[in-house]
């Protein structure tokens, strides 16, 4: 780094990447600062400068050495940083300590025999909400969500009709449990039912938005909100506005030949029907069967595959419904949370997969909701957009949301 450039960082002041220390803090104080920013994106820690970006310089000899000691005794697991050391002025030097942002989330400080997590909020490092480690363990591959026990649950609360038909319709397992002692153990080891540390067997996550019954009793962000107005923005009034709650699932009657029929509407089923008046309509002529044409505003695929992605792909530790929102231009998907461990929007248009719950996305594939290859966006968004709607979808994506919007096809 160019003295020049460090001047200019320091300039700026703080951020979320960029922390100013004195270096006679004591090391706990330190690694504080790297676990926050290992948590985070990475960023620097400029040791030598104070927090109003006044330059006090490095006091201590060997700042090197210590600044190693405090990685290696401090931080868990171990991160190896790029450090360096500027000469800003005859007797003043800047140790620039470079952190990348960590892939063995959570990183924790270690002192006096406790292990704890931080992370950096605007240009504050702060302890870690129990939420928010929870999305660390799980960005970290150290956790599936989507297997946590769901509390205050039991087998009674799945629709075990819906299971059964799953079990012997969609997979064809030739051994269907019957008393509820067989259920539950068949159920544990699908990973649809999980042990809550208190001696109970209760549903897991992705047990109960597969096959529950009413899952948003117990588990609120469940559901589908879906919206339309008839303007560009969010109105007063509302054409539409409800939250779906059922199982993810329809259920399905195969016969003996594989041919299946919907006997009743999963999650997916009940959003096709209460969207398709906004994303359709009539034409003005009548053809010679004496039939209006139905006429798509948006490629139908596209809409569904946006809409199973989001179920499929969204953080299950937000507290949040995804959103589906009409408009008269547009349609809008938010699905709550960061992407998949270091899943970004370039990756996934390149057709890159990394599913963040693989038990959910492996029941979706089951039912032929989603299709083997998981390139949904690049072998069916993108190109049907393009080719139907002469647009290309937009991807927004943040540390608190992944939001899709499709564009309605010019009259």
């Amino acid at each position: 780094m160019l003295k020049s450039e460090l001047l200019e960082i320091i300039a700026n002041g703080e951020n979320s990447g960029l922390e100013f220390k004195r270096d006679d803090i004591r090391p706990e104080q330190l690694a504080k600062e790297i676990v926050a920013l290992a948590n985070f994106q990475g960023g620097r820690i400029l040791l030598g400068v104070e927090d109003d970006g006044t330059v006090s310089g490095l006091q201590q000899p060997n700042t090197q050495e210590w600044v190693l000691n405090v990685f290696r005794d401090k931080v868990f697991p171990q991160i190896i940083p790029f450090y360096e050391e500027l000469k800003i002025a005859e007797q003043q030097r800047i140790a620039v300590i470079t952190i990348a942002p960590g892939i063995s989330k959570p990183y924790m400080l270690k002192h006096n025999n406790r292990e704890e997590v931080y992370i950096r909020m605007g240009d504050r490092s702060e302890l870690a909400s129990r939420e928010q480690q929870l999305r660390l363990f799980e960005s970290g591959g150290l956790l599936h969500v989507e297997v946590l026990p769901v509390a205050g649950t039991s087998l009674e609360n799945l629709d075990l009709v819906r299971l059964n038909s799953y079990l012997a319709g969609i997979i064809r397992d030739s051994e269907i449990p019957v008393t509820n002692a067989e259920w539950m153990e068949r159920l544990l080891g699908l990973g649809l039912m999980a042990s809550d540390g208190l001696g109970n067997t209760v549903c897991s996550i992705a047990g109960l938005l597969c096959f529950g019954i009413k899952p948003r009793r117990f588990l609120r962000q469940s559901g589908l909100r879906v919206m339309a107005f008839a303007g560009t923005d969010k109105e007063y009034q509302a054409q539409l506005d409800i939250v779906l709650d059922a199982p993810l699932v329809g259920r399905w009657q195969v016969d003996g030949n594989g041919r299946k029929q919907l006997i009743d509407d999963g999650l997916i089923e009940k959003f096709a029907a209460a969207i398709e008046p906004f994303v359709t309509e009539e034409s003005a002529h009548i053809d010679q069967h004496m039939r209006r044409e139905k006429i798509w505003l948006y490629p139908w695929e596209a809409v569904r595959e946006t809409v199973i992605n989001a179920l499929a792909h969204r953080d299950w530790t937000r507290a949040v419904d995804i959103e589906v929102t009409c408009y008269a231009d547009r349609l809008e998907v938010i699905s709550p949370g960061k992407m998949q461990n270091s899943m970004t929007v370039t990756k996934m248009i390149a057709g890159q997969r990394s599913p963040r719950n693989p038990l959910i996305m492996e029941i979706l594939r089951d039912y032929a909701y989603v299709d083997s290859r998981g390139m949904g966006v690049r072998t069916k968004v993108i190109p049907l957009m393009r080719q139907i709607n002469h647009s290309e979808p937009d991807f927004i994506h943040t540390e608190d949301f992944l939001k899709t919007t499709l564009y309605r096809k010019s009259a």
